[in-house]
Parts: structure tokens; C-alpha cells; sequence
């Protein structure tokens, strides 16, 4: 008896949910929308937004200020001076809303990443995915090397799909007119 019940359940038992999810989601490619809210949820578990996007200090800390997320170390904004007595020790400092770093490597400053031209708005995928995954300014061979506190070596085997998804969702987003200055080298006033 016991043993026709284990048969009974073994064979009448559906697969997972998610199993099923899956082959369905192998057997369908994206839409365009779909991509891009996908890539919309990584971009926020990844934490794009706590560099690239300026902040204004509100109740509870900083907030992300919505018509500039993701548009990086806003130009307007003048860089304050900096006491460089500890870079020299290792250290490293952010500016109040994150956009802007200082350390050995000098002064970095958070990409514009939205759909604007002065964004990534002009970007290929393979540029993306060449910034992303390799580290090279613009996605662009020859270019200097993505500066810190940038981690691109901690997506040198993101997935194609994700990456498929980030890239959709960035050129989905509003585009934010920002030329996010160039890199202050170490030793050169800011």
C-alpha cells in the first residue's frame, strides 16, 4: 500500500513553479520592456544609484533626486578642496552625495549613465559591455581604465542576459543633460 502511494505522488506531482518558469522563460526572448524592467530591478540591487545619481540630504540621510538619477557628479556643482593629508596614508573620501571619490588614483567622478548623448545615449551595447566587463573609459579601446571606486572588475562575468537587461534599462531611462568633468590626476589641484 504504502508503496502504490509513493507512485501515486511521484507520478502525479507537477513540476516546480519555478522549473516551469524557467523553460517557459528559455523559449521566449524578451520584449524590450521586459529587458529593461528587469534590468531597472538590477540596477537597484546593484547599487548604481549610490554613486550615480546626486543626492540632496532629507529626513532620513540622503535621498536620490529623481530628475537626476543616474546622471552622475553633476557639473554645475563646484568641487570642494580637499585636505589630501591621508590619501598619501591610503585613504580614501567621498564627496556628501557620493558622485565625486578621492584617493591615490586622485579625483573620480560618478558617469552620467543616462539615455542623454552625455550619458550613454550614443553607447553601442559592446561599448557597455567592454566598460562593464573590462573596465575601459566609454566602452572604447585605448581609453584610460575606469578609475575607482568604479568596481567593473566585479562584472567581468555578468551574465549576457543581465547585462542585456542593464543596458536596455539605462536607454530607457530620462535623458539628463550632464557632462560629468574629467578625472583629476594625483597631485594636480582641484
Amino acid at each position: 500500500m504504502a508503496m502504490c502511494l509513493f507512485l501515486f505522488t511521484y507520478c502525479t506531482d507537477q513540476p516546480p513553479a519555478s522549473s516551469t518558469l524557467e523553460t517557459n522563460a528559455e523559449n521566449t526572448t524578451p520584449t524590450q520592456e521586459e529587458l529593461a524592467k528587469r534590468g531597472e530591478y538590477l540596477v537597484t540591487i546593484m547599487g548604481c544609484n549610490d554613486c550615480h545619481s546626486p543626492k540632496r540630504m532629507g529626513e532620513k540621510g540622503p535621498e536620490i533626486i529623481p530628475e537626476l538619477m543616474l546622471s552622475g557628479y553633476p557639473a554645475s556643482q563646484p568641487f570642494p578642496a580637499v585636505d589630501a593629508s591621508h590619501l598619501e596614508e591610503g585613504w580614501a573620501m567621498f564627496s556628501p552625495d557620493l558622485t565625486a571619490a578621492v584617493g591615490p588614483w586622485g579625483v573620480s567622478f560618478a558617469a552620467n549613465i543616462t539615455s542623454h548623448e552625455t550619458g550613454i545615449g550614443n553607447w553601442t551595447e559592446e561599448q557597455f559591455r567592454k566598460a562593464l566587463t573590462e573596465g575601459k573609459s566609454k566602452g572604447l579601446e585605448g581609453t584610460r581604465p575606469l578609475l575607482p571606486p568604479m568596481p567593473w572588475f566585479n562584472f567581468t562575468k555578468i551574465k549576457d542576459e543581465d547585462l542585456k537587461a542593464i543596458f536596455a534599462y539605462l536607454k530607457s531611462t530620462p535623458p539628463v543633460e550632464n557632462a560629468v568633468p574629467n578625472p583629476i590626476p594625483p597631485g594636480e589641484p582641484n
